[in-house]
């Protein structure tokens, strides 16, 4: 057996029902291997799921995404060995954890030229931009595309990506002091949503060419707007919901603002297989390896701040993405 921290929640509420508890772990079962988890990753999912937006049974952990280190390997695993640098996401909800058995097709080796942090980091958020700039939507030179919460951790890489394939980008940002970061990106504009007029803005500053796919994690108070910022024919991805739940919709309203495609993906059918996890991993690490895709950590926490990193969070306060340390 081996001793492991994890967060547990009992039940559904504010950053206050995180607990972090001792529990006694036991040996990988058939087709797992156990890992020592260096780093960490947040997701604003993690949010949704903790507040009961996406209720889960209770008791549960939380986390989709860890790295680290392969410490054993059950019975059957053989692509895997004691001492392999990994990461993983989908794995089961509980990344929230100092050491963790997990499915051994869940998990990613890791190349040299990524750090675990970075990996922890990143690997969720580049998977989801992987999708979207890849299959969802594929990205070219010459398309305008509009990424809402540019300064946010997948925004950052959704914005850097699709400008490194040639695209001019458009970046919103819910406040003035995070303009910056979303620039630092590589959006060529930023505008400030929070401001009434910010549809206007977006179409001024492409002079007036709308986008050819928008990008929207923020739903509830970007939606409608993302509809009228889409060129005919334009992709509308709406793949989080940050500020809440985006406004129910006629279908006839796609067809009147120009025979849109609207769209609500989510990275976990994209990667449902391990032959799937593998091919956009290796897209990602590719990505990685030129440079179109880079990390900005906002913050780190030890694992035992769990609450105050969904606090920051929740707070629109960091720019990036937010690491805990186990």
């Amino acid at each position: 057996m081996t001793k492991a921290r994890v967060v547990s929640l009992s039940e559904l509420g504010s950053a206050d029902v995180i607990q972090l508890i001792d529990k006694e772990l036991s040996a990988p079962g058939k087709g797992e291997v156990q890992i020592r988890q260096t780093a960490v990753g947040f997701n604003f999912i993690d949010v949704y799921q903790r507040s009961g937006v996406y209720p889960l049974e209770m008791p549960t952990g939380l986390g989709h995404e860890a790295a680290g280190v392969v410490e054993a390997v059950g019975e059957g695993v053989t692509n895997l060995k004691v001492g392999d640098r990994v990461v993983y996401m989908n794995a089961g909800i509980g990344a929230y954890a100092s050491v963790r058995n997990v499915s051994a097709e869940k998990v990613v080796p890791l190349p040299s030229n990524v750090s675990d942090e970075v990996a922890a980091a990143v690997f969720f958020k580049a998977m989801t931009a992987q999708y979207l700039v890849q299959k969802t939507y594929k990205v070219k030179a010459g398309d305008v595309v509009l990424v809402h919460a540019a300064a946010g951790g997948v925004g950052q890489i959704l914005a850097g990506w699709a400008k490194a394939l040639g695209a001019f980008v458009v970046g919103t940002v819910g406040s003035q002091a995070k303009v910056a970061a979303a620039k630092e990106a590589g959006c060529d504009v930023v505008v400030d949503y929070s401001k009434p007029n910010w549809v206007e803005e977006v179409i001024k500053a492409t002079g007036g060419k709308k986008a050819n796919v928008v990008y929207d994690s923020v739903a509830k108070d970007t939606f409608l707007g993302s509809l009228e910022c889409a060129a005919p024919f334009a992709t509308v991805a709406l793949f989080g919901a940050a500020s809440g739940p985006a406004p129910e919709i006629q279908p006839e309203i796609l067809n009147k603002k120009g025979c849109l495609f609207l769209t609500r993906p989510s990275v976990f059918p994209h990667n449902a297989t391990s032959a799937l996890l593998q091919e956009n991993a290796r897209a990602v690490f590719d990505a990685i390896a030129k440079g179109y895709v880079k990390v900005q950590i906002g913050a780190k926490f030890p694992l035992e701040q769990a609450a105050e990193a969904h606090r920051a969070a929740e707070s629109r306060k960091v720019s990036g993405a937010i690491v805990m340390i186990p």
